[in-house]
C-alpha cells in the first residue's frame, strides 16, 4: 500500500535542468538571482537523505580523528524525516553518535507540561532512538527561574566555545520568514537569550500544544549571532507553504523583516528544499527568465498569465513587442506571431470554464472539463474536516445536486479538536435544561451534562494528556450535527452522508497518528460501495495542521487500490483546495462559475458549523473568518479571468485533475 502519494502529485513538469543542472556553468546560470546557495530535490526524502548522509559523513570523518561533532537542531516537523534516515543509518550501517554533541536551538518558555516542550519532541523523534550520551545533550530548561534565564544564556553561550564551536547547525525557517523563532528586527548581534515569538509563530507552534491559549509566549534561542557564527548552516524546507518565503529569503534582499535573509551573509550556509518549496524560484517558475525553456502547454500558459499579468493587458491584446521585450522571444519563433500563441492560450483557458461540474447531458464535450455521460453520475466529494466540502467547493456542491446527480459527502474526521470548551458547556447546558424540562427523574444524563461542565470549568489542566472521551465525544457530536445541517442545506439526502472517522485522527491531541492500513481500508470500503464516476478531495497541502495531507494520501492509496477496476477507470477525480490557498491559474482544469445568489447561499452553509465560525483553534496565520477567506478567493479568481480577457463572473470554485499513478 502506497501511503505517500500526495508528495507525487505534479502540477507542472519540471525538467531536471532546472534544479540539476549538468555543470557548474548551468549552475550559474540558473541562479543568477539567488543569494543563497540553493539545493533542490524531487521530493522531501530525496533532501532530507542528501542531508543525513552528509550528516553522517562528517560523524565519521570526527570519528576517525577523534574530536566531536558539535550539531544544532531546531524543533518543528521539518526535520523529521531526515532524523529517521539516521535512526535508519545507526541500526543498519551502525553509524555510532557518541562522538556527537547536541545543541538545542530554541526552547519554549514558560512552560506549564514537558510534554509540549521542544526538547521532548526531539527526544521522542530521534535522541531516545541513537546512542547519544545524555551528557552530550544541550538544551534551556524550559521550567527555569525567571531570574536564571541570563546566566544560563551567558553559560550556553560559553558551552559551544568550550568544544570548538559549531560544526553543523540545522535549520527550519517559519512562515514570517524566522530561523530560530528569531523574529522581525532581531539584532545580527544577538545570541542566546530570552525572546517574545511573534503572533504567526506562536500559531505555528500549535501542533505541541492543545490549543493556542497553552502556547508560551516566548523561546529561550541562539540569536542571529550565534546562527552567523556556525560553521556550517543548513536551512530546509519541504512543501508548498513555505515557497513564498523561501523566494523571498533566497532571491530577496537582505532585510531585518526577515531575519532568514541574514543568511545571504553567511560564507557557508545552503538551502535545502524540494520542488514544491522551491516553486517560487525563478528557474522553477519563471525558467524563460534565465535559460532556454522546454516549452509545454501548461508552462505557455503560465508564461502568458505572467505577461499579462507584467503588462497589465489581456491575452487577446498581447503583441510581438511584449513577448520580446519579456525574454519570451522563443514563443514567437515557435508559433510564428504573438496571434497565434494568444488564441491559443485563451481559447485553453475558456475551456476551463463551465457550469456544469457533472459534465453536461446531451451535449458535446470535447472542448469541456467533464464528460457529458454518464448522466446522472454519482459523485463522492471528500472533505478532511466537516466544514472543507462548503469552505472549498459550497457552489460546487449545490450544483452538482441542482442538476439531480447523486452526491455522497464523506467526513474523514470528526474534527472534534477543533471545537472550543465553551461550545461544549453550552450544549452541556442546553442538555440540563431538557433534561429538567422532560426527564427531571433520569439523574444519568444529567449527571454527566454536570461533570463535564465542572471538568471544563474548574478541573481541565492542559498537562499534555489526551482529552477525556466524554468530551471528545461532545465536540465531534456537535460537528458532525453541523455538517449535517450544512449538507442538507446544501441539497444532500440524510442517507448519502456518510462520517468515517478516519482511525488516524483521534488521539484526543493535536499531534496525529501516521496514516494507517485501517485508514485507507475505510475510505476504499466506501468506494467499492458507491462505485462512483466523480471523486472531489481536498488538494491543499498548506494546511497547517498537516490534516489534509494525511487525508489526501487515504483517499489517493485507496483510489491506488481499486484504480484497475472497470468502474474506477472510467472515474473521474478532481482535487479543490481549501480556506489555505488556491490553485494558480495555469493549474486550473476545471473552472465553475458562482452567481451572486449562489455565493450567499455557499456563506449560510459555511455559517452552519457555528463552532467553527469564530472560535476555531486553526484558524492559522490568516484572521479572516473561514467564510470571508473564501469569498475572498473565489472572486479573486472570477477577477483573475476577467483581466485575462475572459468573462466576469462574480466568484469561481477551480479544481485541478488528478491522474492516478502507475
Amino acid at each position: 500500500m502506497r501511503k505517500n502519494l500526495s508528495s507525487q502529485i505534479t502540477l507542472i513538469r519540471i525538467p531536471e535542468k532546472y534544479y540539476k543542472p549538468e555543470n557548474e556553468f548551468e549552475y550559474s546560470v540558473l541562479t543568477r538571482f539567488e543569494k543563497i546557495p540553493a539545493h533542490i530535490f524531487a521530493s522531501m526524502d530525496e533532501g532530507s537523505l542528501e542531508i543525513a548522509q552528509e550528516i553522517a559523513g562528517e560523524i565519521r570523518s570526527r570519528q576517525k580523528a577523534k574530536r566531536k561533532f558539535v550539531l544544532v537542531l531546531p524543533g518543528g516537523r521539518s526535520p523529521h524525516t531526515l532524523f529517521q534516515h539516521l535512526i535508519r543509518m545507526h541500526e543498519k550501517e551502525k553509524l555510532s553518535f557518541r562522538n556527537v554533541v547536541i545543541f538545542l536551538l530554541y526552547e519554549f518558555y514558560p512552560l506549564t507540561n514537558a510534554a509540549g516542550s521542544n526538547l521532548y519532541q526531539l527526544q521522542e523523534a530521534f535522541l531516545n532512538q541513537v546512542d547519544i550520551p545524555e551528557k552530550n545533550v544541550f538544551y534551556p530548561d524550559g521550567f527555569m527561574n525567571k531570574n536564571d534565564i541570563y546566566d544560563f544564556c551567558e553559560k550556553y553561550e560559553q558551552k559551544i566555545k568550550e568544544f570548538g564551536g559549531i560544526d553543523y547547525m540545522l535549520l527550519g525557517i517559519g512562515m514570517a520568514g524566522t530561523i530560530g523563532l528569531n523574529s522581525a528586527g532581531a539584532s545580527m548581534n544577538a545570541h542566546t537569550r530570552l525572546a517574545l515569538m511573534d503572533n504567526t509563530s506562536r500559531k505555528e507552534s500549535a501542533q505541541s500544544f492543545n490549543s493556542l491559549e497553552n502556547i508560551p509566549a516566548g523561546v529561550i534561542t541562539m540569536g542571529l549571532g550565534t546562527i552567523m557564527e556556525a560553521k556550517k548552516v543548513v536551512l530546509i524546507s519541504w512543501g508548498e507553504s513555505k515557497a513564498a518565503m523561501i523566494r523571498q529569503t533566497v532571491e530577496g534582499p537582505a532585510t531585518d523583516a526577515l531575519p532568514a535573509t541574514c543568511l545571504q551573509h553567511h560564507s557557508n550556509a545552503k538551502a535545502v528544499i524540494d520542488l514544491s518549496s522551491a516553486y517560487h524560484l525563478t528557474r522553477i517558475s519563471h525558467p524563460w527568465l534565465v535559460t532556454n525553456c522546454e516549452w509545454d502547454n501548461k508552462l505557455i500558459r503560465r508564461a502568458i498569465i505572467w505577461l499579462c499579468q507584467l503588462t497589465g493587458k489581456p491575452i487577446l491584446k498581447l503583441t510581438n513587442k511584449d513577448y520580446s521585450e519579456h525574454g519570451l522571444g522563443e514563443l514567437l519563433a515557435i508559433f510564428g506571431s504573438a496571434y497565434n500563441v494568444n488564441i491559443k492560450i485563451f481559447n485553453d483557458i475558456q475551456h476551463t470554464i463551465t457550469g456544469w461540474p457533472g459534465g453536461k447531458p446531451n451535449a458535446d464535450d470535447s472542448n469541456r472539463p467533464e464528460r457529458a455521460e454518464p448522466y446522472p453520475k454519482k459523485i463522492v466529494v471528500f472533505s478532511p474536516h466537516p466544514d472543507d466540502d462548503v469552505i472549498s467547493m459550497g457552489g460546487t456542491f449545490r450544483r452538482l445536486c441542482d442538476q439531480h446527480h447523486t452526491v455522497h459527502v464523506a467526513y474523514q474526521t470528526s474534527g472534534n479538536i477543533a471545537v472550543g470548551d465553551e461550545e461544549v458547556i453550552r450544549y452541556c447546558e442546553y442538555l440540563l435544561d431538557v433534561c429538567a424540562r422532560y426527564s427531571p427523574k433520569d439523574s444519568r444524563l444529567k449527571t454527566k451534562a454536570e461533570e463535564i461542565i465542572r471538568y471544563l470549568r474548574y478541573e481541565k489542566k492542559e498537562d499534555g494528556r489526551p482529552e477525556r472521551p466524554d468530551v471528545l465525544f461532545m465536540k465531534g457530536t456537535i460537528r458532525r450535527e453541523e455538517a449535517r445541517h450544512a449538507s442538507r442545506y446544501s441539497g444532500l439526502k440524510d442517507e448519502n452522508i456518510h462520517f468515517l472517522d478516519l482511525p488516524f485522527y483521534e488521539t484526543g491531541l493535536v499531534k496525529k497518528k501516521p496514516l494507517g492500513e485501517k485508514d485507507v481500508e475505510t475510505v476504499k470500503k466506501l468506494l467499492l460501495k458507491i462505485k462512483p464516476d466523480q471523486i472531489f478531495v481536498a488538494g491543499d497541502l498548506a494546511d497547517p495542521h498537516g490534516t489534509h495531507k494525511v487525508c489526501l494520501d487515504a483517499v489517493l492509496a485507496a483510489i491506488d487500490g481499486v484504480k484497475d477496476l472497470p468502474w474506477m477507470k472510467n472515474c473521474r477525480v478532481w482535487m479543490y483546495r481549501g480556506a489555505w490557498a488556491e490553485w494558480e491559474m495555469d493549474h486550473v482544469e476545471m473552472a465553475v462559475p458562482i452567481s451572486p445568489e449562489e455565493l450567499r447561499q455557499k456563506r449560510n452553509a459555511i455559517l452552519k458549523h457555528q463552532s467553527q465560525a469564530e472560535s476555531a483553534p486553526f484558524l492559522g496565520d490568516d484572521e479572516r473568518l473561514f467564510w470571508q477567506r473564501a469569498e475572498d478567493r473565489n472572486r479573486a479568481t472570477a477577477e483573475t479571468y476577467r483581466q485575462l480577457g475572459l468573462a466576469a463572473y462574480e466568484a469561481i470554485e477551480a479544481f485541478v485533475q488528478y491522474i492516478p499513478i502507475r
